[in-house]
């Protein structure tokens, strides 16, 4: 008969213990730093909607305002989050009558930041009440009245070769 194995009733070896203790360790600090990817991903995100809810809330400023002469001089405000925002527009007259292309910049900073944040956003507006010089805004209106003509004509022109 043959005799058992002396290491058949031991257990594990010194060498396979140190495998297991190596690979549970390695797991667990993939999983840790996996944890700690997570935390600083919800941080950021939660940092960057502040952000969006100031910048937000400064492009309502613009969109409040009904003097465009103070709506290029800018301005200041605290926000709720204790952070300052600055704000600026350009405003530039479109080919379309009363209606004005503005850009609008912000920069908020706050106490404990590298630097500003600085976000920028170009829209169109349409002010009637912006009009500076009824003869332009005539003119205007007249040329997009010819452009909306002309290209009538044109989809008349292609429908009629279908």
């Amino acid at each position: 008969m043959n005799a058992p194995h002396p290491r058949a009733a031991g257990g594990f070896t010194v060498v396979e213990v140190l495998a297991a203790l190596s690979i549970f360790a390695f797991a667990a600090v993939m999983m840790a730093s996996a944890y700690l990817n997570v935390l600083n991903s919800y941080e950021a995100a939660a940092r960057g909607a502040v952000v969006d809810e100031d910048f937000a809330f400064a492009r309502q400023q613009v969109l409040r305002e009904p003097d465009p002469r103070r709506l290029e001089e800018g301005g200041e405000f605290e926000t709720a989050g204790g952070r300052r925002a600055k704000w600026s527009a350009e405003i530039a007259p479109t080919t379309i009558a009363d209606v004005y292309r503005v850009t609008f910049s912000c920069e908020l900073t706050s106490a404990g930041a590298t630097g500003p944040e600085r976000r920028s956003q170009s829209f169109l507006l349409l002010r009637p009440t912006w009009v500076t010089d009824p003869g332009v805004r005539g003119r205007l209106k007249e040329e997009t009245k010819t452009r909306i003509l002309e290209l009538k004509a044109k989809r008349e022109q292609e429908a009629a070769f279908r």
